[in-house]
């Protein structure tokens, strides 16, 4: 990272900035701060160096010494007893256990035991650079910005009123659309309580813009805001003789660019062509039974065209866009495999086929 060049005019508390650092500004003045010294800092030679000569130092003259002493005992020589050489290898081996100490314990020591002033500075510097790189060109640093407070989404002391339940939990979440008649301001409602329980503001979260009651038990329940996707378009897509743009609604970064390059390679081998072999959604629930005979007798009802009339209405209580279609069923044992199958409209429809199965079971 890179620090400013301190202005004489301008003074913050601690240290001050003329301009922030910026990825355009090449031309800048800049100044490093001074990291804590080290014993390595003053060494004339590359460090891997200095390091592999002690090292090859220190082991050398300790097998140089316990070579020797091992002549002397063997020749009853006493140890205390030495010559130039035996001086010469004792005085490497200390001067390398005092450059490996120094080295490798004084940094052990400092990390674990103390903090210098310096440390400090460097720290405090880097949380100074990091904020301040998100003030606006041409902002005051006297003072540092304040995150703005939080607006409330309120409109009357109704409505303050309803949060306040909320909050104690006298009113649920989920009746507020009910109870208001007004699924926008129900909206509201639940998120000043998602922000006043949690603390957090929801500022970035849009509210204003979207008709809340197009997904009144529909797709989402208890909304507080809703997030806008980007889309992309994908295509000319050849299908059955016919371009078509796909539409593609994400935030996966490259999804639609291989999606158009797959486009553009069918359309290249001539387009692609479909054949719809069955359109249906199916559910297909286990049933034990304590006997194979009952598990067969249930398999004989249920694959009777005789009962289908009475098992279609009975799944069709789920919901009004879906019709069964078919029932086929398998056994093993005390086990028996039904599969209902129906269609559902516009809709994927797992929710209502699961409740129509459970109906009928």
């Amino acid at each position: 990272f890179r620090l400013i060049q301190p202005s004489s005019s301008m003074d913050l508390r601690r240290r001050s900035l003329t301009k922030l650092p910026s990825q355009d500004d090449d031309d800048e003045e800049v100044f490093n701060v001074t990291a804590p010294r080290k014993a390595s800092d003053a060494l004339p030679l590359p460090l891997h160096l200095t390091n592999t000569f002690f090292l090859a130092l220190f082991f050398s003259m300790v097998y140089f010494l316990l070579s020797r002493w091992r002549e002397k005992i063997r020749t009853s020589t006493p140890l205390h007893v030495v010559n130039l050489s035996e001086i010469s290898a004792l005085f490497g081996l200390v001067a390398s256990c005092i450059y490996l100490l120094g080295f490798f314990g004084v940094d052990f020591v400092q990390s674990v035991f103390l903090r210098s002033s310096s440390e400090d500075d460097l720290l405090w510097a880097t949380n100074e650079i990091d904020h301040l790189r998100k003030i606006p060109r041409g902002q005051s640093l006297d003072f540092l910005p304040i995150d703005p407070p939080r607006v409330s989404d309120l409109d009357s002391a109704e409505d303050e009123e309803i949060v306040k339940s909320l909050i104690e939990g006298t009113i649920s979440s989920y009746s507020l659309e009910t109870r208001l008649g007004d699924c926008k301001r129900a909206a509201s409602i639940r998120r000043e309580a998602v922000q006043r329980i949690s603390g957090k503001s929801l500022a970035g979260l849009p509210l204003e813009g979207f008709d809340y009651k197009s997904i009144l038990g529909q797709c989402c329940e208890m909304p507080v805001g809703y997030v806008q996707i980007p889309v992309g378009i994908a295509g000319p897509l050849l299908l059955d003789g016919k371009e078509y743009s796909v539409p593609m609604a994400t935030t996966e970064g490259c999804l639609v660019a291989s999606t158009n390059r797959g486009c553009k390679a069918i359309h290249l081998s001539g387009g692609a062509f479909s054949v719809l072999v069955k359109d249906a959604m199916s559910r297909a629930p286990i049933v034990r039974f304590p006997s194979a005979r009952r598990a067969a007798l249930a398999m004989f009802y249920l694959q009777d065209p005789a009962n289908f009339e009475r098992l279609s209405f009975i799944f069709r209580k789920s919901s009004k866009f879906a019709k069964l279609e078919s029932i086929t069923c398998k056994i093993a044992g005390k086990n028996l495999y039904p599969r209902f199958s129906c269609t559902t409209g516009d809709a994927m429809g797992m929710n209502m086929v699961s409740k129509g199965v459970q109906n009928v079971l």
